[in-house]
């Protein structure tokens, strides 16, 4: 190999590196969201029309690969076959993304157009196969400028990633048009008019919703979130289930103490089926039936209160003969009554390899093969629920008396915007909900050394997204986590600091690796918006520009 090719490598190395380098700090914990607007433009000029397709693809795969390693070595400690097969499965979009910019290039497609749709088709195209990630987007890295993602109620997240995407490529265009001298021409100028109109408009729009929002929103009921602070391999080992229920139980009374009129606690942290139904088939029930009463004792003339918990249903066979026990993940309400709503909600998204295994009925061989990618020795799979639910609440007396509604999404379902928008509103687009809750266990991204638990970035990152969730649909989340982090979004995107009463620190991204409680009163926002409506049709017209853009680059290839 000469010296120029070489040289040539390097350089793609370079470029590729300082994108991924930045890629990783504008999400948060670090949160150097500036950068976000400039970090792909490395990319983009590395994947020059001279560029060699293969060292272009090849670069990219492996440096992709690195950055997927890196900022998600937190899944590392749950399933090391796992992480490494997910990884490698995830770096595949880089070098798609790089032949296809290069394609652009090549073909001079405006880069302030191709990039944005580029990108955000990746986006939405990340994890295809296993149901979606939705996670590390551009959007997300803004999540603190709460202008910007007001565009979300129209856009989705996408819109925000779009819009940042279309930045980076207008910067490399004009890079690239200065190192040929034609930085002046009218094109490059009418170019930066129009990605100028389009950032002005946006945070016209976004001091707009931001405005109007007192003539929307009006204050709703107390509201509690409870946190445990528990590892995962701890929450396992079944010897602190008892310990786990009576600190939680603990907190949760101070938060009725202090008004809260809905408390809610954490996914799965009673480790008891809570389906009566089912108790007459297990070979005992004495814990189920233990924290059964506990929590009606404790809600009867207390509060509504709302706990993850292993659900079941008995179901029979096709054979018609025999039966079996469905396994679920729950959220089961206790009303003021003492009773047990009629209503729950059983998990709809499933995590792959973390709920569930796929092809078990369907390719048993293949079932058997990836089992040695979980983090189990035997088969856990859970069954998926079907209905999303809507829980209900009455507040007040008399003529005050009010009746609220609200959904349950569990752990990972709330970076889904497709499920938030399917609680949001009916069949017909009306609004339904009144506020959205997510109850998540991310004990299982957490290091526990010398009786400490040490939080991984893992944390922040999945509370960041809840503000696209609620800026999409106009409604609160209250979110009830294990390890952290609990907390209040308001309909604007903000993820509240402070609360009315409460243990948890103030700084709602400081609460990682503790326990405690808080109580807030939940914004309720009366507008329903062109996303929930209409939902995440920006992602897919970007991804089918990517797919289509890259037939034409494998077309222009086979030439």
């Amino acid at each position: 190999m000469n010296i120029t090719k070489i040289r040539h490598i390097v350089l793609l190395c370079s470029l590729f590196v300082c994108s991924v380098l930045m890629l990783t700090v504008i999400q948060p914990p670090i949160s150097w969201a500036p950068l976000a607007w400039i970090v792909l433009v490395p990319f983009i000029l590395a994947c020059s029309p001279v560029a060699k397709t293969k060292h272009l693809a090849l670069i990219a795969y492996l440096v992709s690969l690195c950055y997927w390693l890196g900022n998600l070595y937190w899944v590392y400690p749950v399933t090391l076959p796992g992480w490494l097969a997910f990884c490698f499965y995830m770096a595949l979009l880089w070098p798609i993304l790089a032949v296809a910019l290069r394609y652009c290039r090549e073909k001079k497609i405006p880069l302030f157009l191709a990039v944005p749709v580029l990108f955000v088709g990746a986006e939405r195209l990340q994890g295809l196969f296993l149901g979606g990630f939705f996670w590390r987007f551009l959007a997300h890295s803004q999540y603190q400028n709460i202008t910007l993602i007001q565009i979300a109620d129209i856009f989705g997240a996408a819109g925000v990633s779009f819009l940042v995407a279309m930045v980076n490529g207008l910067i490399a265009e004009l890079i690239i048009a200065a190192g040929g001298k034609n930085l002046f021409k009218i094109s490059n100028l009418l170019k930066t008019a129009l990605v100028c109109g389009a950032v002005i408009a946006a945070v016209i729009y976004g001091r707009w919703r931001i405005n109007q929002s007192d003539k929307f929103v009006e204050a709703g009921p107390l509201v509690a979130a409870v946190q445990s602070n528990v590892p995962q391999s701890v929450k396992e080992s079944g010897q602190a289930d008892s310990v786990i229920f009576d600190g939680l139980l603990q907190d949760s009374y101070a938060s009725a103490r202090a008004g809260a009129e809905l408390i809610v606690w954490p996914e799965t942290m009673a480790q008891a089926i809570l389906d009566r139904g089912v108790w007459p088939f297990l070979v005992s029930s004495e814990t189920e039936k233990k924290f059964d009463k506990a929590l009606s004792e404790h809600s009867k003339n207390t509060a509504y209160v709302l706990v993850g918990a292993p659900g079941g249903q008995i179901r029979r066979r096709n054979d018609g003969l025999s039966i079996y026990l469905a396994r679920y993940n729950s959220a089961f309400l206790y009303k003021p009554d003492g009773k047990q709503a009629k209503e729950k909600y059983n998990k709809i998204h499933l995590v792959p390899f973390g709920e569930v295994v796929p092809f078990k009925k369907s390719a048993p061989w293949l079932h058997k093969l990836l089992m040695k990618f979980t983090p189990y020795d035997y088969d856990y799979t859970l069954d998926y629920g079907s209905e999303y639910t809507v829980f209900e609440m009455v507040s007040g007396e008399g003529q005050k008396e009010r009746v609220y509604k609200f959904s349950v999404m569990i752990c990972y379902e709330g970076t889904v915007p497709a499920i938030a928008r399917r609680f949001a509103v009916d069949k017909q687009g009306r609004k339904r909900l009144d506020w959205l809750v997510n109850i998540s266990n991310d004990g299982w991204f957490v290091r526990f050394k010398n009786k400490k638990v040490f939080p991984s970035t893992e944390l922040s990152q999945h509370a960041a997204v809840y503000a696209f969730r609620a800026v999409e649909n106009r409604l609160a989340v209250v979110r009830s986590v294990n390890t952290g982090i609990s907390c209040l979004v308001d309909t604007l995107g903000r993820i509240r600091d402070g609360f009315l009463a409460g243990s948890l620190p103030r700084q709602a991204m400081k609460r990682t690796g503790c326990a405690g409680w808080f109580v807030d009163r939940v914004p309720i926002d009366k507008r329903t918006t062109f996303f929930s409506r209409n939902g995440q049709w920006l992602d897919f017209c970007c991804a089918l520009g990517l797919c289509l853009l890259i037939m034409a680059a494998g077309i222009r290839m086979c030439k």
